[in-house]
């Protein structure tokens, strides 16, 4: 799941993204509303966690020129503002939640992990296909009941092909969810995550593989890989 911070204290960016991405997420975090509209026109994301009291704008102007773009993107408000009139307006122009500093990190992964699970959300809360199981609030991945070990790149793939199970996934739409702005992505990176992933599969007894379809994409379904 890919997360736009919208926060201009660096230190607290800093921590919340190291908190997000612990928990399995990509994170870009930016500190101004013109670089989170740049964001937003140029990548997809899953949630959006806004400060509302950014260096160059009201973080509200930002949500509702959103909003009125069709842009449905599910916002979670960072903010200070604690008066009854401020939550009040933050919801109503279209914020999904809101939450006052300071906060606890676990709040916060709870709170986007609940708005995730609306309906239409990106979040289900048990992935399955096969005999292949993926606790999406656990993070934990298993056959059977065997627990399988995997790193949180390799995490990131396997969630959006158990997402899209028998449709293939084209391998841009994976970068995307994968990577943030200032990731170091090299060309075969992909393909060096979705190798590993395979082996752990095959080794662990899965009854579903990964199929590549040369020049398209990928695609989980059941039968021996490809």
């Amino acid at each position: 799941m890919r997360v736009l911070l919208v926060e201009d204290n660096l230190r607290l960016a800093a921590s919340v993204q190291k908190g997000l991405e612990r928990e399995g997420f990509t994170v870009d975090a930016l500190g101004t509303m013109a670089d989170a509209e740049a964001a937003l026109n140029a990548a997809t994301f899953d949630v959006v966690a806004l400060d509302l009291g950014l260096p160059d704008g009201d973080g509200i102007d930002l949500l509702l020129q959103m909003r009125a773009k069709g842009d449905s993107t599910p916002v979670l408000i960072l903010t200070a503002r604690d008066g009854v009139g401020d939550r009040v307006r933050g919801l109503n122009s279209g914020g999904d939640d809101y939450l006052l500093k300071p906060f606890a990190m676990e709040e916060v992964v709870a709170r986007m992990r609940a708005l995730l699970r609306r309906p239409g959300g990106a979040l289900g809360l048990t992935l399955h296909a096969g005999n292949l199981f993926f606790d999406t609030t656990a993070r934990e991945v298993r056959v059977d009941t065997r627990t399988i070990g995997i790193s949180r790149r390799e995490m990131g793939v396997l969630e959006q092909l158990m997402r899209r199970a028998g449709r293939v996934v084209p391998k841009d739409v994976l970068e995307e969810k994968l990577y943030g702005f200032e990731d170091d992505v090299s060309s075969n990176s992909v393909e060096a995550h979705i190798s590993r992933l395979r082996k752990r599969l095959n080794n662990a007894g899965a009854s579903v593989s990964i199929h590549t379809l040369r020049g398209v994409g990928y695609l989980l379904s059941e039968g021996s890989e490809g």
